[in-house]
């Protein structure tokens, strides 16, 4: 695929992404039902309606696309292009009314992620990268941060104390002593933060494909690092660490300190 044809997927997607923000912020402080799905996770009727709305409209650009969904699983498309969609990631904030959760987007080609989009339409901010072509913040290049060491770093996690349920306790204490601040900016947001240079490092210790698929052509094309626990590029690890970069053998030293 050229970057002209990548170009134009982007577009669609920053569209559709849009739209389907609109959607969520219909319900956003507005919920009455709040469901709960087998993993006790909150669901809405506004995940339901924007996954559905991103489904319908690829579908009807793209009807061979393949399109996997948190809500509606997985539909197998004879092209070599998948749709991953989270409607709404950090729903348990969208239930209590915090502004701090997003709208993703991924797509997959031949098993790459190439393309992803995060609106956050509470915040008013959309970041948006493909592959080769830059990481765009509202419109604006964007790009990871400079900070070299972990003493100047800001350190992030959805809830350093899930960390510690999924056997990365030790790690998270060893960098939030060492890291300058920290804070629990979580879900996508934190991992946006590291990409546009207002954060150096998000810890996630339990990621679904869906968490992960916008997110590493995000972080990787602001020039940073999208890694599972373990190091390895991936949106399939079942966990991820994003950095600026210049901080990732660091972050790395720490984590291999535990054993896996």
């Amino acid at each position: 695929m050229n970057q002209t044809e990548l170009n134009e997927l982007l577009d669609f997607a920053v569209n559709i992404a849009r739209e389907a923000g609109e959607i969520t912020l219909k319900h956003f402080r507005r919920l009455r039902d709040v469901e709960r799905k087998a993993d006790k996770s909150f669901v809405t009727i506004a995940d339901r309606e924007a996954e559905s709305f991103l489904r319908r409209a690829i579908l009807e650009k793209f009807p061979c696309d393949g399109i996997h969904g948190e809500e509606e699983g997985e539909q197998s498309g004879s092209s070599n292009r998948n749709w991953i969609i989270d409607p709404i990631d950090g729903t348990y904030t969208f239930v209590h009314g915090v502004p701090l959760y997003g709208v993703m987007l991924g797509l997959e080609m031949i098993g790459e992620p190439v393309l992803g989009v995060v609106n956050m339409p509470a915040l008013g901010e959309m970041v948006y990268a493909a592959r080769s072509l830059g990481c765009f913040f509202n419109g604006e290049l964007a790009s990871v941060s400079s900070v070299d060491t972990l003493e100047e770093a800001l350190l992030l996690s959805t809830d350093f104390g899930t960390c510690a349920s999924y056997g990365f306790g030790e790690t998270a204490a060893r960098l939030q002593e060492k890291a300058h601040s920290r804070r629990t900016w979580g879900d996508c947001y934190g991992h946006l933060l590291v990409a546009t240079g207002r954060a150096e490092i998000m810890l996630d210790p339990v990621m679904n494909v869906w968490d992960c698929a916008a997110l590493l052509p995000i972080v990787e094309e602001a020039g940073g690092t999208f890694t599972d626990w373990r190091g390895t590029r991936t949106i399939r690890g079942g966990n991820a660490i994003s950095t600026n970069g210049a901080l990732f053998e660091k972050v790395m030293e720490e984590v291999t300190r535990n054993s896996f």
